[in-house]
């Protein structure tokens, strides 16, 4: 009796596809018909060394000269087929990078590293050798796998991923300075450095509590972030009169152009013009404009979590937490950190400008001793006594750097 619903004939074959179990049956049958290899490659559509392969792989070895020769059996060959695919891929090499690999989980852990960072900052220093190290997409595959002491939910830049739609910029109601239309264009290409974006990151009150003031230098990535008592611009211009004492004249050439928001703590940023700094303001809603300084702020946030009030945390903590973002290496630095770049920046600045008398001209001579002044000192102790500490703290640690290096300088 004839079945109508089944067919036949075999679909057609892929180029490169491996050989189906119902493709070595037929491969028996016509071998027993007595087809060359190569009638039997134009009857499946496929390559005459396949078929030889097949007949080789599938083909019992001859125990004697006795007898008729053993011929073709399509189980065995797919027995042989599946035996090898088991051994057919490349050995797992996470065994052999236990050093590596328990390194990068105390980077992860300990400095919120990501895993790129830690693969390129190994690689650029030479801290492994390329034999005992995985490359980056090796690292997440096993962190997904489950096959790292590390979870991802540890790993929250790999989890977060926010879709994005375009969107165009509103017109500012609040005039505050001038727009960021006006700014140069070399402010947003990132080939000269001294282009900053500010903005503040509140805790639990919204605001009505002390909050963050942070700063980013677009090319160097360098992250600045003070405690400030509260949302306001009386807080914020205290903070910026304290960095204006602690560059002194080079204020205006530390700080070229800062880009901030319309938010009411920026009301009168810009006084900070006053000081050469050319101030601008984004439009409202579009903190695209802004991308880098929230893109750090989303960072910052690992060490102090969204909805925890910034009164649990001192002046201390949170310039630690800066710290910690700039001794981060990154890939579109070359896994150099940004306090590296900083450093080397303002370097130039002070060579450029430092008393061919004076024998110390690094980083440590930054400040001089007229900068510190005792009003814009009780103004900003009036205003935010814990960030004047903080500002006092920085000050000394770098008069104490001036000091020893003028030593090491003499013994020389």
């Amino acid at each position: 009796m004839d079945c109508h619903h089944y067919i036949t004939e075999l679909p057609e074959r892929k180029r490169g596809q491996h050989l189906q179990r119902e493709e070595r049956g037929a491969i028996q049958a016509l071998k027993q018909q007595g087809l060359s290899n190569r009638a039997i490659a134009r009857e499946l559509g496929c390559s005459p060394t396949t078929i030889g392969n097949e007949l080789r792989r599938g083909t019992p070895p001859r125990k004697s000269n006795k007898g008729r020769a053993p011929g073709y059996r399509a189980k065995l060959g797919e027995a042989v087929y599946r035996a090898n695919r088991l051994r057919c891929r490349k050995p797992h090499k996470l065994p052999s990078c236990g050093a590596f690999v328990s390194w990068t989980v105390i980077q992860s852990r300990e400095h919120k590293w990501s895993l790129d960072a830690c693969v390129g900052y190994a690689r650029h220093h030479g801290l492994f050798s390329k034999s005992e190290m995985v490359c980056t997409r090796t690292l997440y595959r096993e962190v997904w796998a489950g096959n790292l002491p590390l979870g991802i939910t540890e790993l929250p830049e790999a989890v977060k991923r926010k879709h994005t739609q375009a969107s165009k910029p509103h017109e500012n109601k609040k005039r505050y300075g001038k727009s960021i239309d006006l700014r140069p264009e070399i402010a947003s290409q990132r080939t000269e450095a001294g282009h900053w974006e500010g903005d503040t990151v509140v805790g639990k009150r919204a605001g009505k509590e002390a909050v963050v003031f942070s700063l980013l230098e677009k090319k160097t990535e360098n992250y600045m972030a003070f405690l400030i008592p509260g949302k306001t611009s009386e807080a914020v211009m205290s903070a910026m009169h304290i960095l204006k004492a602690e560059f002194g004249d080079r204020f205006d050439q530390v700080f070229k152009t800062i880009t901030v928001d319309n938010g009411s703590e920026f009301a009168d940023f810009a006084q900070c013009e006053s000081w050469g700094t050319q101030v601008f303001f984004a439009h409202p809603y579009t903190s695209w404009e802004r991308a880098k300084n929230e893109r750090h702020n989303g960072l910052f946030r690992a060490f102090v979590p969204k909805g925890v009030s910034m009164q649990n945390y001192s002046a201390e903590y949170i310039l630690a937490a800066a710290d910690e973002l700039n001794a981060r290496p990154r890939k579109k630095l070359g896994y150099a950190t940004p306090e590296e770049l900083f450093e080397s920046f303002l370097d130039q600045i002070y060579a450029a400008g430092s008393n061919p008398g004076w024998p110390c001209q690094g980083i440590g001579c930054a400040l001089p001793s007229a900068s510190l002044t005792a009003p814009a000192v009780l103004a900003a102790w009036k205003t935010s006594p814990a960030y004047a500490e903080q500002f006092l703290f920085m000050w000394g640690v770098q008069l104490a750097l001036a000091i020893c290096e003028f030593f090491i300088l003499m013994m020389c």
